[in-house]
């Protein structure tokens, strides 16, 4: 990937239309807002991963490692040429991941909430993408030698640990659990779970194996994500009364995904949906999301009714690692 997102940077010019596209798609300003990388890695991938482009395969993982630069350079030149058919349309999608190591950083937090309420849950994700998330309690962990959660499912989170000692391993019971996302990625259709599949990192195997591990035990699981925006999904599940419950708003790299008034508007309903919270009906908003600093994204916390908003720690984008402040 590294080595892919250098070329463009060193050797993109006009010369075919999805070069033309790549250039005139975002300014500055806008450019990780678009996620550009990602959406043309996407699309080379999503050609290798079809067998459609087999000049190109042949420079992909696993072969990467005794192929040039130039090499490399000149397939990714010969696929914009050829397959722009595909290539273009695929670059207007918005690029949706679905990271299962996420879990391993929403965990802690969660163990928090739980610390501090007692209370079962009701958990509602944003930005849910095909719902592997919202599987996280049947996933096993080991978070610093502590463990969380029965393997049997065959799915063990294990980042590195840096920092504070992660929180205690308490029992967490979700009573009730939903999600939505504005385009939810139906897995079960081989083309979707393609471009889903496409926007992992091309030399990144256990990525791969973990997401389709994830996906057997989602379809198992039968967690469905509800096809809504944010801003009009958000109320009706901030309206749900919760009485003996709290109430867990949470999303992983989802918010800078927003337009900027929808953020404030969508802050404020939370808000505004804390101020009316009590000790026997708490909120609680987490989320791991990039703050404008290195390294990794923030994790963040607030509950209310207190509206105390805490920074739990840092992490990896993919959850590789997580450095707990607590």
């Amino acid at each position: 990937m590294v080595r892919l997102c250098t070329l463009f940077a060193e050797h993109l010019e006009p010369g075919n239309s999805v070069s033309e596209n790549l250039l005139n798609m975002a300014d500055t300003q806008e450019f990780w807002n678009v996620a550009l990388p990602l959406r043309i890695a996407g699309a080379l991938h999503a050609l290798v991963l079809k067998g459609q482009c087999e000049k190109l395969r042949r420079v992909y993982p696993p072969h990467h490692l005794t192929v040039s630069d130039s090499d490399l350079w000149q397939a990714v030149n010969h696929a914009m040429d050829e397959h722009a058919d595909f290539i273009l349309p695929f670059l207007a999608h918005a690029p949706q991941t679905n990271e299962v190591r996420r879990c391993a950083v929403l965990l802690p937090g969660f163990l928090t909430i739980a610390e501090k309420t007692s209370y079962p849950f009701t958990v509602s994700e944003l930005g849910a993408s095909a719902g592997i998330n919202q599987c996280w309690d049947s996933f096993a962990y080991q978070l610093n030698g502590q463990h969380w959660g029965e393997p049997a499912n065959g799915i063990v989170l294990s980042p590195q640990w840096l920092g504070n000692p992660p929180p205690e391993p308490v029992n967490i019971e979700v009573a009730e659990r939903a999600a939505c996302d504005l385009k939810p990625v139906n897995f079960r259709d081989p083309a979707e779970k393609m471009r889903l599949l496409s926007y992992i990192w091309a030399d990144q195997e256990s990525r791969f194996e973990l997401t389709e591990h994830a996906l057997a035990l989602l379809e198992k699981l039968d967690y469905q994500v509800d096809a809504e925006d944010i801003s009009s999904w958000l109320p009706k599940r901030l309206n749900r009364p919760t009485e003996g419950r709290v109430h867990v708003i949470y999303h992983t790299i989802v918010w800078g995904y927003q337009q900027e008034d929808a953020k404030i508007a969508n802050r404020a309903l939370i808000e505004k949906a804390g101020s009316q919270a009590t000790d026997t009906s708490p909120l609680a908003w987490l989320r791991l999301e990039p703050d404008g600093k290195d390294p990794g994204a923030a994790i963040t916390l607030t509950m209310w009714p207190d509206g105390q908003e805490q920074i739990l720690g840092r992490a990896d984008y993919h959850g590789r690692w997580v450095d707990w402040a607590g």
